[in-house]
């Protein structure tokens, strides 16, 4: 599969070209480039996912680790070396397909969306980029590697939030998400140090022996990277960036909050889920409850949100809480002891990646239709844009775990692994859930049914999007209809090996009636023009309303810890000690070193007497001095 290098090279050289020479190009071949170059990584990508898992299996039932390219790049001993690579397993290659069938999808949807905009070279050069980065760090043959195309996805995101450079807005929103991810990765990066000297190596699998005399250090290198993965993957507290970075272009939320950019802590947590579970269960554990916290205090807050970016944006929240859970309740390696939530967490990125796309891009539409993000400047839209409408619809009832779409099936599963675990955890994410159902279905009739704001559609008509949008729509409604019968279990497991999926109906039971359910109570509170329910709930618990619509005043929080301590009681000393001893003392040798010179001057006079005369005296002293000793 030495063909594989492609997958990284085309998108680098797509990005090259339309960076360097895209200003001399038309609007429509610069888009054409773009998109073309991501239709054939999708190729290469659906080529290299069927030969990989159609070949044979091994002799213990896993599918072969290839490494079809490799090379070191920077030696430091026999055994600690920093490589780079192609490394082809289940879960990279699963995360191959993912990325480039949505990035394929936005560079298509895109077209249409950015038509007319200034940037738009520079804009298909940034995508080129990112998707480049993203599945570099997928394919990392070793932990070091991922941290390069890690920073390359921080990188290309600030990019990509900042690509609108002349609001002050999309500004702040890029310098915020480049920040928050920043201070993130640096634990990160402190992980990656400390498991690089115990364990001797930057590989996924240390020898036996250094990872039984370094394994009381390694829980400590794991729990750090697991800060660099929470900032990613916007788990709380870390969380504050992602709704912000909505003020990118709305096909770039879809990129970057879907199925890529936020789901790469999921991917290091399962990359390192070996590690975890031999010798960090403790710390796996913290991941779930970490996950769980962020999983409800985000649908929370998305029951508030009035922007529908920003509603989608909590939504992809929580959702990554969802796979952070099921992968922190594992308790073993094997997929029936207790790994079913290993393949569950897998499966949910798979699901989740393509009916959160369709949403994101679904919600471009109505933006492009009704030109504001707001909900009341919508409503009733279903008559003006059938195709967005029905499509939506789809996704939401995925997310909402409806049968037969995918989310049911892998949200179930996810389920499953947390009553197994433990029920207190089982009926937390249940009742998630149920949130999730609730708020998307609020989303969802604010925006095609409930009242229409006619004086607005008055002076502007709502429209069905050109086919370059509706047709990435049509294509991930009809993945989102069919991924659920995919038989993941025979691809993706904890240890390897082939296992088959069977629906829990007690589980699935419960979760189908708390999301119909949820949904009935949304068509309650939210299907007609007036909707007196909800608006008298606002006016009984108004505080309560707006502190979820503040996001429980976090943001407030941070500002306060940074300003008022960090820079105040860290910084602002820091500062002083900096400017008034440090700067003082360099400031005194320069003065010092400048008297000096002033002082010996007149003794360089040319005068070889004058010469003679020190050098003599100093041949006394040095005598003097010599016998004195």
């Amino acid at each position: 599969m030495e063909y594989t290098i492609l997958i990284l090279a085309l998108p680098v050289l797509s990005f090259l070209l339309l960076a360097l020479a895209g200003m001399k190009m038309s609007h429509r071949l610069a888009g054409t480039i773009g998109t073309l170059v991501l239709g054939v990584v999708a190729v290469l990508s659906y080529l290299t996912a069927y030969q990989y898992f159609s070949a044979p299996r091994t002799a213990d039932g896993t599918y072969a680790t290839l490494i079809p390219y490799h090379t070191t790049w920077l030696p430091f001993t026999e055994t600690l070396h920093i490589d780079m690579g192609i490394l082809l397993d289940p879960i990279s290659v699963m995360m191959l397909v993912v990325i480039s069938t949505v990035s394929l999808m936005v560079h298509l949807y895109s077209f249409g969306y950015m038509k007319g905009e200034r940037g738009f070279q520079r804009y298909y050069a940034y995508l080129s980029l990112f998707t480049f980065s993203m599945l570099g760090l997928v394919v990392a043959t070793n932990i070091f590697q991922m941290y390069v195309f890690w920073e390359l996805v921080g990188v290309s995101s600030y990019l990509l939030i900042g690509f609108y450079y002349t609001k002050p807005e999309a500004i702040s929103a890029s310098k915020k998400a480049f920040i928050v991810t920043r201070f993130a990765d640096l634990g990160f990066l402190i992980g990656i140090l400390i498991y690089g000297y115990y364990m001797g190596t930057f590989t996924f699998t240390p020898d036996q022996q250094m990872l039984m005399q370094g394994g009381m250090m390694l829980p400590w290198a794991l729990g750090l990277m697991f800060v660099g993965g929470a900032g990613k993957s916007a788990m709380f507290p870390l969380h504050i960036w992602l709704p912000d970075a909505m003020e990118g272009p709305t096909p770039v939320s879809a990129l970057i909050h879907a199925a890529t950019m936020v789901v790469a802590g999921v991917y290091q947590v399962a990359r390192m889920f070996p590690l975890y579970m031999g010798y960090a269960p403790e710390t796996i554990h913290i991941v779930a409850y970490v996950g769980a916290f962020t999983a409800f205090y985000a649908a929370a807050v998305a029951c508030a949100q009035s922007d529908i970016k920003r509603v989608l944006a909590f939504s992809t929240i929580s959702q990554i809480g969802f796979m952070m859970v099921a992968l922190g309740v594992c308790t073993s390696a094997h997929p029936h002891e207790g790994g079913l939530g290993y393949m569950a967490s897998m499966f949910h990125l798979f699901t989740h990646a393509m009916f959160k796309a369709l949403l994101f891009l679904g919600a471009g539409c109505i933006i492009h239709a009704v030109h504001s993000n707001e909900m009341s400047t919508m409503g009733g839209l279903r008559k003006y844009m059938p195709i967005t409408h029905w499509t939506f619809l789809i996704a939401c009832l995925a997310i909402s775990g409806i049968p037969p779409f995918s989310g049911f099936f892998s949200k179930d599963e996810i389920l499953t692994a947390c009553f197994a675990f433990s029920p207190v955890i089982g009926w937390v994410m249940t009742i998630i859930a149920g949130m999730t159902s609730f708020y998307m279905f609020r989303l969802y009739y604010c925006i095609f049914w409930g009242k229409e704001n006619k004086e607005l559609h008055a002076a502007h008509t709502p429209h069905e999007s050109p086919l370059t949008m509706t047709l990435p729509l049509m294509i991930l409604a009809a993945i989102t209809c069919v991924a659920g019968f995919i038989p993941f279990g025979h691809f993706v497991s904890s240890n390897g090996t082939s296992y088959d999926i069977h629906l829990d109906w007690s589980v699935a039971g419960t979760s189908i009636v708390v999301a119909l359910i949820a949904i009935a109570l949304a068509t309650w509170m939210y299907l007609r023009e007036e909707q007196p329910v909800a608006d008298a709930l606002q006016r009984t618990f108004p505080k309560l309303h707006r502190a979820a619509y503040k996001r429980f005043y976090m943001d407030e929080l941070w500002l306060f810890v940074t300003k008022k301590i960090i820079f105040r009681c860290v910084s602002t000393p820091l500062a002083w000690f900096d400017r008034h001893v440090i700067d003082q003392f360099l400031n005194f040798l320069a003065w010092a070193t400048n008297a000096l010179g002033e002082e010996v001057q007149p003794l360089q006079n040319g005068r070889i007497q004058t010469y003679t005369l020190w050098f003599l005296g100093g041949i006394v002293v040095l005598t003097l001095m010599l016998l004195l000793v």
